[in-house]
């Protein structure tokens, strides 16, 4: 059979006839879908700075009335109530109020949020059930009102998430567009509580989106500007957690920060390991679950009769850590008793956060660390403020590995630039200690006992960063698209297939003609095979006049892109200049792609050798020397 390969013809053969190109069709490319979405989030956003504004008041209004009988939203503490013995009885009702809710309600207002979004974005397209959007934050304000010890961070980062995947589950979305929606939403949601954006960018990035493009992070971005622009508006401009004006920080006082930053991540394994043995214990007790948060309620009351200020959001308890005037027993009473209450609490799967507790606890440790410092280590010329900085980032650190969101978290929520280098040590000395002793974080563990696993890296994608002309064949062999002439018939070729070409893996043959050099189309190997025509019919007559094709300069994304939507394993790739075939790209040539990747992360090998190099350096000062 005459023409089949290229390697019989080497003349170039011009692609003339219908070709049909994909690379404008790219989701990515689309600047007009990216715009929708933004406005998505914008709209969301702003619904979210409102759900943040309510949820605070209805925190309030239950507080008020749970610990002070009267029906008022104005900002108070359960720390200061006089309730005696009955306050024991408060966060059992609130408990049990919970879990009759998630019970008879949805299930998925259970637990902290964060982890429940990661799971919706990993395994279920990113649909959250719609009736969420209502019962979280009535069940968070209903289980922080009643001396729960959350925070009002986890509930808004669930409620706005739930506002963007209804969003998304209602309008003609993909599963990605959802994603995007949902992250924008929830980090909207954080953006509004804290007032930093910045950080509410980077936490979609590292526990959300696991990926940095602009079709992700550009609606992320406005909606969490968005949010922090509805904070300044209800909440005011001030930074949410004041502190004292810090000076630029000493060689000296950045080594102790790390050295703080390595003891609060062995904490931070401590705490993430208790949260999950306690939910293991409450997975034991022979009663339904919708008891599990009352009971759970029972610790919240015995520990905030002892330590009233454990009970409630507890956001001053954060900033007084940082102001470095608290004393051992109220910092020990954050660490220890709140640990407890909370740790008991969300091991019960009530409604509530981490961020809050994390950041309460981290702070009054770091603090106790710094007095630590101060009286064995005076030359270290540490403050409390900063030494408390630095735990509040470390801790939430080393428990969810969101390195940059807790170093930029903690300089936005203070606003004290200088702080940085301090963030930074004890940031990522705490990091290292998680990554090297905890195989998952706070916020993974749970969904990986559940089979779901997270991303833990975010690296480009390979199919961006890959020409097609650096993988494909080069059609004088290997594994080129067969050329099969048009003069062919139908029975050459079958005689072909089950003889020279028996070994072909690919179902997609190429037709050209032969005189002109052109190519006509594509036929397919099964269309071959069971063709009911007669044998002596040219091969035309199975021919599909469309030829999808990509360029040698396109990245291999549209070439993926392109067999998507085709079906087909194999395509021609063309030179843009001259619209010649150059060779072929297949399925075989993106496993090279991965393939080469793997070679240069996991490949070890020298280049230069240290003897040989210092020998080159001597001889190089010999010849150079002067003359005597």
């Amino acid at each position: 059979m005459e023409n089949q390969t290229r390697a019989k013809n080497k003349q170039p053969i011009k692609v003339d006839k219908v070709l049909v190109h994909l690379e404008n069709y790219l989701p990515r490319q689309q600047p007009k879908r990216l715009f929708f979405i933004t406005g998505l989030a914008f709209i969301n956003a702003i619904a979210a700075g409102f759900i943040a504004k309510g949820l605070i008041k209805l925190i309030d209004f239950f507080t008020n009335l749970s610990f002070y009988g009267r029906f008022s939203a104005g900002s108070v503490s359960p720390a200061g109530n006089h309730l005696g013995c009955w306050v024991l009885l408060v966060p059992v009702i609130g408990g049990l109020i919970v879990g009759v809710m998630a019970r008879f309600g949805s299930a998925a207002i259970r637990g902290h949020g964060i982890p429940e979004a990661m799971e919706k974005i990993l395994t279920d397209d990113s649909n959250i059930p719609p009736l969420v959007t209502l019962l979280k934050p009535l069940s968070s304000a209903i289980s922080i009102g009643t001396g729960g010890p959350f925070g009002a961070e986890g509930p808004i980062i669930a409620t706005g998430g739930a506002l963007g995947s209804l969003c998304g589950q209602t309008l003609h979305t993909t599963p990605f567009e959802r994603k995007v929606l949902l992250s924008a939403g929830a980090t909207a949601g954080m953006a509004a509580i804290f007032g930093t954006p910045f950080a509410a960018i980077l936490l979609a990035i590292e526990l959300l989106l696991f990926e940095l493009a602009p079709k992700s992070f550009i609606p992320v971005m406005v909606a969490c500007v968005t949010g922090a622009c509805m904070h300044f508006l209800f909440f005011g401009m001030q930074p949410v957690f004041p502190m004292p004006k810090v000076s630029t920080p000493g060689g000296n006082e950045i080594m102790a920060c790390a050295i703080i930053g390595l003891l609060v991540g062995l904490a931070s394994i401590v705490v993430t390991r208790s949260i999950y043995l306690i939910e293991d214990a409450f997975e034991h007790l022979p009663v339904h679950w919708m008891w599990w948060p009352a009971i759970g309620g029972v610790a919240v009351g015995l520990i905030g009769y002892f330590a009233p200020h454990t009970l409630g959001v507890g956001y001053e308890n954060i900033t007084n850590a940082l102001s470095g005037n608290l004393t051992v027993s109220v910092l020990l009473a954050l660490c220890l008793a709140k640990f407890l209450s909370w740790a008991i609490s969300l091991g019960s799967g009530t409604s509530g956060g981490t961020l809050a507790p994390l950041l309460t606890m981290g702070s009054a440790l770091g603090c106790m660390l710094g007095l630590g410092f101060q009286m064995i280590a005076p030359q270290l010329n540490i403050s409390l403020p900063v030494a408390a900085c630095v735990g509040m980032a470390a801790l939430f650190a080393g428990a969810s590995r969101a390195l940059l969101t807790s170093v930029v978290f903690a300089l936005e929520a203070t606003g004290q630039q200088n702080i940085l280098l301090p963030l930074i040590a004890g940031s990522v000395s705490s990091y290292i200690v998680s990554f090297i002793l905890m195989k998952n974080t706070i916020m993974t563990e749970k969904i990986s006992r559940r089979g779901v696993v997270a991303p833990d890296s975010y690296v480009p994608d390979m199919l961006q960063t890959t020409l097609v002309e650096d993988v494909m064949a080069d059609g004088d062999g290997g594994e080129s698209i067969p050329l099969i002439s048009a003069e062919n018939t139908i029975g050459e070729v079958q005689h072909w297939l089950v003889g020279e070409g028996i070994n072909y893996p690919f179902k997609t043959l190429l037709i050209i003609d032969t005189g002109q050099q052109s190519i006509l189309g594509f036929v397919s190997k099964d269309e071959i095979a069971l063709s009911q025509l007669n044998a002596c019919e040219k091969i035309t007559a199975l021919l599909v006049p469309k030829i999808y094709s990509v360029y040698a300069d396109n990245k291999l994304e549209i070439a993926v892109h392109t067999m998507l939507k085709t079906n087909l394993d194999i395509l021609p790739v063309i030179n843009r200049s001259d619209k010649t075939l150059s060779g072929s790209v297949s399925y075989n040539n993106i496993f090279k792609a991965y393939k080469e990747r793997f070679r240069i992360e996991h490949t070890r090998h020298r280049h230069i050798s240290a003897r040989k190099a210092l020998k080159v350096i001597v001889r190089g000062k010999q010849l150079f020397r002067a003359p005597l």
